[in-house]
Order: C-alpha cells, then structure tokens, then sequence
C-alpha cells in the first residue's frame, strides 16, 4: 500500500511539473520590471524543469511576445544587476563569480558574466574601488567594449553570433547559478566604499621582491633537473621568509597595527581534497590558516597580505609540479600500470602534500633561526599567530578536521619520492 501512493504521489507531481512547464511566463504585455521577475522566476523553475530556460526564452522572443525585445533586453539587464549585486554584497569578488560560472556554464555564459562584472563596476569611481577588484577585472579583461546607445544583451549577441533564443537562455542559467551564490565573508571592501585612500600594490607588499620569487618559482617549474628545482623552489620559500620576518620587525618598531587579511584559491578538479591538503601545509609554513569549503572548490586562507602573497605563489607553483610529476609517473610506468588510476593519484598527491609541508615548515624554521634577531622574532611572530588563530576561530566556528585518505601503497611511496625530489599533516580544515 505505502509503494502504492508513493508511486501515485510521484505521478502527481511529474503531472504539476509538466503542466507547469506548458503554463506561459506572462499573462498580459508585461513592463520592464515584470519581465525581469518573469527570468528569475524561470531561473528559479530550473530546480525541477530543466527545459524551464528554453521555454521562456521562446515565449519571450517569440513574434506574439506583446513586448518589444528592447523591453526584454531592459529586462534581463535588471534582472542580472539585482541578483548580481546581492552575490557581491554578499562577499563573492570578481574571481570568485567568475571561477562558479566557469565550473557550471558554457562559454557564452562566462563571456557575459564578465562583461556584467564590467558593467557592474563601470560607475564606481577607480579611486572607491579596492585594489583587489581592479586586479580581479584587469586579469578578467572585463572591459565595457559594447556601445551604451543601445541594451547590451543584443550587442553581445551579434558579437557572439547568437540568435535571440540562445542568448536569452544563457542569461536565464545566468541567473539560476547567481541565485545560488550564498553569502560568503566580506574579505575587501565593496566596490565603491574605499575612501581616502591611495593603496599601491598589495598593501605594502615588495613587489621587487615578488618578481624575484616568480623569477626563481617559474624556472623550478620549467625545469627538467629534480634537483634544480628543489634548490630553486626552496630559494623561492627561504627569500620569501627573509622578507616576511623582516617586515614583521620594521612593523614591530613602528608600533603597526597588524590586521589579518584573507585570499581564496579556486582549485580546478580532480583531486580536490589531495590539492586542498596541499595549500593547508604551504598555508601553515607561511603563518597562515586555511580552509576548504569543498561545495564549491575554492580554500580560504587568513594572514598577513605578504604571507599570503606567499601562499598563492607557492601554491600555484607546487600544484603546477605535483601534476606534472604525477603524470610523468603514469607515463613511465606504461599505460596498463595502476599508477594511472584514480587511487594512485589521488595517494601520490596526498603524500606529495604531505612531505612538501615538512620540508617548507623545516625551510621555515631553519630560516627563523638563522635570523639575526630571533629572539626578538619569536614573541612577535607568536603574537601574529595568535591574532590570525582568533579570527579563523571567529569566522569558522564550525570548522573541523577532515583526513584525506590514502588507498594505494605506490603512490604514497611516488607521491613521496617526488616531492623529496622536487621541493617543500595530512590534516585540513573543511568547511560548507
């Protein structure tokens, strides 16, 4: 009896949602505002009609549409300013926006959400607008490139050369993916709440300093000699520690106020929890904490902005090697070898992160006691420390420990090996 009416119920509801999916979007000759509602609604519907895009795109760019397609386009630039503006004033930057659409939509989506962000931050003055989002739009080439005489969406579909339809419907699955961008932490300022305040570079941070780093991390990866790039790799870290204790003095004398700031790192699939580990143990070395939040793929990382200039460096650099040395491991070993699985990998890249964490907290460590004035070092780096732990406790309540586990014997033993070879706890933080 119980199966009876769970099949009955289920029948009910495939009836509602196919008879909702022939129901029109409008009743009447809708106004700007009311077909802006009408896309969001179809976004909306895409939870349980996935022709729901499609469909209210042929009815909206249909020749018995009562409203002009000028109307529409109006429409659906207000729909996508309104649930763009919520994502960003819910602490999604530009990268951010950009890295979820490019992990769930086509090309033509991605190609107009970068030029929304574009138009999104056009009216802000540059001088209200926060380093990170200038560098985030610059690296985007997010650029107003279309004529503000005419809506955007018919410019951008000529550019593209998409019909009205195709257009309308990327902009609907637009707006379903803006609609699931929950709040994140507000790391930088919204654009145009900077005031009085003339930022060069990253807060300070030596960008002469940055360019030798890249300089030496860029030839470690190009390099054919395991050993030339674990000199270079560790050169990288050691001048990087130099210059980090050094700013932690000159800070310390000035009587600085030391804030903890915050960078996300997308991480691009497979191997997410193995690659997240890896940016935990760079983060740690650094003075840092991080945490993955595995819904999206991205790992938050809290610390001084020079730190954490560090990590992303690093980070890059090593995920770069890692990969590289876990596909020349399959390759030599032949293409039947278990060193071409899943398993294998993800146990190569798991050890991997976990021997380079050793090696970078040793380069560290050794570098701390070398210094000239590591007895006046050692309470201020604490004091950071302690300052970085609290807000990590603040903003992370919840978070918890998650192991990442290790399934192949031989690829831990490669993993291993590799990163000995190459350069610098297998325990993260996880969260939603």
């Amino acid at each position: 009896m119980g199966k009876q009416k769970s099949r009955l119920r289920a029948a009910a509801q495939r009836a509602a949602r196919e008879q909702a999916a022939q129901r029109p979007y409008y009743a009447e000759a809708p106004t700007v505002d009311e077909i802006a509602t009408i896309l969001i609604k179809a976004a909306n519907d895409l939870e349980t009609n996935s022709g729901a895009a499609k469909q209210c795109a042929d009815e909206l760019t249909s020749e018995s549409f009562p409203s002009s397609f000028g109307d529409v386009e109006l429409g659906a630039q207000k729909a996508v300013k309104h649930l763009l503006d919520r994502a960003i004033k819910g602490g999604w930057l530009a990268e951010d926006i950009y890295q979820a659409t490019r992990r769930q939509l086509d090309e033509f989506a991605l190609a107009y959400v970068v030029d929304q962000l574009a138009a999104y931050i056009e009216p802000y003055p540059p001088a209200t607008v926060h380093p990170t989002w200038r560098e985030q739009l610059g690296q985007l080439d997010a650029t107003v490139w279309w004529s503000s005489d005419e809506p955007h969406l018919g410019q951008f579909a000529a550019k593209h050369i998409l019909i009205p339809v195709e257009v309308l419907t990327s902009v609907v699955e637009v707006l379903d993916l803006l609609t699931t961008l929950h709040p994140l932490d507000l790391i930088v300022p919204l654009p145009g709440t900077v005031e009085n305040q003339k930022i060069t570079g990253k807060h300070g941070v030596n960008e002469k300093m940055l360019s030798r780093v890249r300089a030496l991390l860029a030839k470690a990866e190009s390099s054919a000699f395991p050993e030339e790039a674990e000199a270079l790799s560790g050169k990288a870290q050691e001048l990087m520690t130099r210059y980090a204790l050094d700013r932690v003095l000159v800070e310390a004398d000035a009587a600085m106020v030391n804030t903890v700031s915050a960078h996300r790192l997308w991480l691009d699939t497979p191997y997410l929890d193995a690659k997240s580990l890896l940016v935990d143990v760079v983060a740690t070395a650094n003075r840092c904490r991080a945490i993955f939040h595995a819904s999206w793929g991205f790992v938050s990382v809290l610390g001084d902005d020079s730190d954490l200039d560090a990590v992303d460096l690093l980070t890059t650099s090593l995920l770069l090697q890692a990969t590289r040395a876990m596909i020349a491991a399959g390759h030599d070993a032949g293409k039947l070898s278990e060193a071409r699985t899943r398993a294998f990998r993800q146990s190569f890249l798991v050890a991997y992160a976990t021997r380079i964490g050793e090696r970078l907290e040793q380069a560290s460590a050794t570098t701390i006691a070398a210094a000239e004035d590591s007895a006046r070092l050692l309470p201020v780096l604490a004091s950071r420390r302690q300052k970085v732990d609290e807000q990590f406790e603040i903003r992370y309540p919840k978070a918890v420990g998650k192991r990442v586990p290790v399934r192949n014997a031989a690829g831990w033993g490669a993993g291993k090996e590799a990163a000995d070879r190459a350069h610098l706890e297998a325990r993260r933080s996880v969260g939603s």
